[in-house]
């Protein structure tokens, strides 16, 4: 079986189900393609851990990605540590402990709001020398049509909003951070662009940087790379400020599998596979957001003589990735491939009902690596 671009040698046999299969030589031509942004930009690149943080494969991240951003504690320690160059910190909002722990982990610090600016001011002079500071603002431009995904949707928590900084005195902020796209295309950006301008204009000349934000598809195959550069270029020129994207898909696209077995198959009206992996504990987005993972050799219902309903493991009724259709009835011990699994997924699995985690593996050079497996002691140890 042709597996997915490099992993074309891969023995399904040998590998452990479930499991997330990681492309080394994936990742290398993502990373390049985000180079040639940074080279001919100027922009520093971050990787989002939100969305991918495999940390085994750091070291080959950091030869090109400026930094990491984070969203916690812990994301921040996780960049520090394992990543090096620069940590970004952002989070909706901070507590004393947590502000405490995060400035000494920092390159930059953003915050939510202007209470919170305010409220950690004192504390965040004490770090003025090695931390810069910014605010994270609500261009109220959506660009998402999934309302789960999008940070400016009406109500929002996320950002703030134009009215918001009328007034506010700036002193000690340096930089605006804003975040509109999901998987969204350089066009996208173009539009957000122009809210920003629009609504933020007037605080952009008295800025050092601006981030971007993620939901940057710049890896995918028909991306307009150049036309992002020119975005990037024509905004850096006319502000005098360091651009910064912090992509957590575009590091990871198209450079994973997840594989998985069939367990059982029941018929209830139409054939069920009972797969040894769930929805609901492995594939989150799936029910989220929801999606329809795309499975090697299977189509949509109806279009091949066979079709299935993809059932998960845990105890929840809904627990269902979807129907597909194959060539052949699915039989017991079935391997199937879902493609395009490295970003998000791994980091929001999760142990409901005591499903156990996926293996972790990398395929570099023909050679599969077992990075970790999970039992017990991972499910008991978030318990008491």
């Amino acid at each position: 079986m042709i597996v997915q671009g490099e992993m074309s040698t891969l023995d399904l046999t040998k590998v452990p189900s479930p499991c997330f299969i990681v492309d080394w030589h994936a990742l290398e031509r993502n990373l390049a393609i985000l180079d040639v942004v940074q080279q001919r930009t100027g922009a520093k690149i971050l990787l989002a851990l939100k969305g991918f943080a495999m940390f085994s494969v750091f070291p080959l991240l950091k030869k090109v990605l400026a930094g990491t951003c984070a969203s916690s504690i812990d994301e921040a320690l996780l960049g520090r540590e394992e990543f090096g160059g620069e940590v970004h910190t952002f989070s909706p909002a901070y507590s004393l402990e947590s502000i405490t722990q995060i400035l000494p982990l920092s390159n930059h610090v953003v915050f939510n709001s202007i209470n919170q600016w305010q409220r950690f001011r004192s504390l965040c002079a004490e770090y003025s020398a090695t931390i810069r500071y910014g605010l994270r603002i609500n261009p109220e431009h959506s660009e998402t049509k999934t309302a789960l995904y999008d940070p400016c949707t009406p109500g929002s928590r996320l950002g703030i909003c134009k009215k918001d900084l009328v007034g506010v005195d700036l002193t000690g902020i340096s930089g605006l951070h804003f975040h509109t796209l999901c998987e969204q295309d350089s066009f996208a950006l173009e539009r957000t662009l122009q809210a920003v301008e629009k609504n933020f204009g007037e605080y952009l000349h008295a800025m050092q940087w601006v981030n971007f934000g993620g939901g940057h598809h710049i890896t995918r195959a028909d991306y307009d790379v150049d036309h992002l550069c020119r975005l990037i270029n024509a905004f850096a020129q006319k502000y005098g400020v360091t651009v910064y994207l912090e992509p957590g898909e575009a590091v990871a696209l198209n450079a994973g599998i997840f594989v998985t077995t069939v367990l059982d198959v029941v018929n209830n009206g139409m054939d069920i596979a009972i797969l040894d992996a769930s929805a609901a504990t492995h594939l989150p987005d799936v029910l989220e957001m929801p999606y329809r993972p795309v499975i090697l050799g299977a189509g949509e219902p109806g279009e091949k003589p066979y079709t299935c309903r993809l059932g998960g493991i845990s105890c929840l009724a809904g627990d269902v990735i979807g129907d597909y259709s194959f060539d052949i009835p699915l039989t017991i011990g079935d391997k199937l491939v879902f493609t395009d699994m490295a970003h998000y997924t791994m980091v929001k699995t999760t142990t409901f009902n005591g499903v156990r985690l996926p293996s972790i593996a990398l395929y570099r050079h023909d050679e599969l690596k077992i990075i970790r497996t999970f039992g017990y002691e991972d499910f008991k140890s978030r318990l008491s």
